[in-house]
Parts: C-alpha cells; structure tokens; sequence
C-alpha cells in the first residue's frame, strides 16, 4: 500500500473509532512493559513507540519517571488524541508524525518499541526498507522489541491484510544487525472479547567490527 493510502486510511480509522473499540486496545501494555524491566531499560534511555499513536504506553512511561520519550505514527489525528488524554504531560514527550518507512529523523534511540505496526508491511520493499531504518535508528547495544500476529493470530485488521510471523521469518528480517534476546508468545483479549496471538521478540544491536 502506498504511504499516502494508509496515511488516508489510519487518519479515518482515528477520526471514526473510540479508542476502547480498537482490537488493540490495552489501558496498560503489560507485555511491553515486562520488556522494558526485563531490559533494565535506564529512565534516561532514549525510547521510541513506532506506531504509538493513541497507545496507552507512553503514559505508563511516563508515570513510571522515563525521561526521554518519542511517540511516532502515522496518523495525525492518532497523535491529537494521545495529546488531549496526556494533558500537561504531553510536552514531556516528542510526537512525530510520519509513515515509518520514510522516517528520516538524525536522532538514534536506546530503545525500539513496535507492538503491531511491522505486521501492516506487506511488500518486500517496504519490509528491507523498516530494517535498514532500525538499523540506523537504535544505538549500539540497543534494544528492538517487535510485536506482530502470529503465523495462528489473525491475517487482517483494521480493514487491512497484514502479514504473519513466526519465530524464525522475525527473526531473520532482522539478524544482518541484531541478536535474539528472547522471543515470546502472548494471547491478547480484544475489548470484543475474541483472541488474538502475537509474536514478540527482543534484539540487542550486534557489535560492528
């Protein structure tokens, strides 16, 4: 899909949905955080959400005393959002607005958060296109944690096709650059009440000669 479509496509989805209506939907991420802890990710680290939009983590970031904070996605409107709940603690983080795959910022981070975003790239290129850019964006001895359905979770969402993983087809889109740290099964409850299974696994930057 073209970046301008699914830029359409996701600015509609937030502008039409409540944010408790999303099959996403978590008021507190607990797998994504028992990574941060598991990590000792340090309150000064720089962490990024790709795809964050209106996710409740950042605010449990925040609650938790993280410092330096980055929410990036595609969506304005998604972005809006998380900015009216947050209130005054808005401005404690950095909102960017941008299809990850064109994402050009200098800035490199400590920590790489993508819980569901991966699995919407399709394309081959767009796929080589998001590993060279975590390559380039996470610090050395940074950390890449990536949440996608697996290859038994759903095969669309959202409206749109998405692509499965397992174990091994994360693993190696990735391993040019980083190594498995661990790699995690979750059943995820939809506010609908239907079940689905994602994929998460955690990297560590490997060391360049």
């Amino acid at each position: 899909m073209q970046s301008i479509d699914r830029k359409k496509h996701w600015e509609n989805i937030y502008q039409t949905t409540n944010n408790n209506n999303f099959s996403w939907y978590q008021s507190t991420p607990t797998t994504s955080l028992e990574f941060i802890n598991e990590m000792k990710i340090s309150r000064t680290s720089k962490i990024i959400d790709v795809g964050g939009g209106d996710s409740f983590f950042v605010d449990n970031l925040i609650e938790l005393g993280f410092l330096d904070l980055t929410v990036l996605d595609i969506s304005e409107a998604a972005i809006s959002r998380a900015k009216n709940r947050l209130g005054n603690n808005s401005s404690k983080v950095k909102w960017i607005v941008s299809d990850v795959t064109l994402f050009d910022e200098v800035e490199q981070y400590d920590f790489w958060h993508d819980r569901a975003v991966f699995h919407f790239l399709t394309e081959d290129e767009e796929i080589k296109k998001y590993s060279e850019i975590v390559s380039k964006k996470i610090n050395a001895k940074g950390i890449l944690v990536i949440g996608t359905f697996s290859d038994v979770g759903p095969k669309k969402c959202s409206g749109l096709e998405i692509k499965q993983y397992n174990e091994l087809s994360l693993e190696k889109i990735f391993s040019s650059s980083f190594e498995k740290i661990k790699s995690l099964s979750v059943d995820h409850n939809t506010p609908s009440g239907k079940i689905q299974n994602f994929i998460f696994l955690s990297f560590r930057k490997k060391k360049t000669n």
